[in-house]
Formats: C-alpha cells, sequence, structure tokens
C-alpha cells in the first residue's frame, strides 16, 4: 500500500491533508505528464450537512492506476511508498493531478 498525502481540500474524502478512503483510482490512461493524471475517486465537497466525526485519514491507502506509462505502475497498481494528490482549488476529478507520476515513456 502506498502513503497517500493529499492536498485536495475540496474532496470530500479530505481530512488534515490526507485521505479517509481506503483506496483511490487514479486516472490517466496514456498518461505522459502529470497534467494527464487525475483521481477518479475525487468527491467535491458539499457544506450542506455535517461531516462525519468518525472520518479518520487512511495511511497507508490502496491505489489503483490506469496511468500504465508511470514508473510506479504494476498491473494497474501503485507501487510508489507515497504519492501526493494535487489540485487545492478543484472541483471536478479533472481538476485534481497526481503529483508523483513519473512517465516511462519510451
Amino acid at each position: 500500500m502506498t502513503r497517500l498525502d493529499c492536498s485536495v481540500v475540496n474532496c470530500t474524502y479530505n481530512k488534515d491533508n490526507s485521505c479517509c478512503k481506503d483506496n483511490i483510482h487514479v486516472g490517466g490512461q496514456g498518461a505522459k505528464v502529470t497534467d494527464q493524471t487525475c483521481c477518479d475517486s475525487f468527491q467535491e465537497r458539499r457544506y450542506d450537512g455535517m461531516r462525519n466525526a468518525d472520518d479518520i485519514p487512511s495511511k497507508p491507502t490502496a491505489v489503483s492506476c490506469d496511468a500504465t506509462n508511470c514508473t510506479h505502475n504494476q498491473a494497474c497498481k501503485c507501487h510508489a511508498d507515497q504519492i501526493e494528490v494535487c489540485g487545492a482549488d478543484a472541483c471536478q476529478s479533472d481538476d485534481t493531478r497526481c503529483g508523483t507520476f513519473v512517465c516511462e515513456c519510451k
């Protein structure tokens, strides 16, 4: 499993720059640069209700990944020790990025 740091404060799963979801999915099939990746698990935070006080950031987190060009991707799973998901002003998953993406493009 991977340690996940997340700066996507608009995501409902984000608490204290960590993810409260025990698994995420990174999109980016065919990605050659970080901007072509995203966190498909992103859900925009709605402020019209109470948050669950029991939400506990999950570290480590299982990360499935479509970015098969990434050096950390093995059989569609991330094997990096730590990743960062970025997108502080995100309103949808396409506004997020896997900041740890490294292309092993040929």
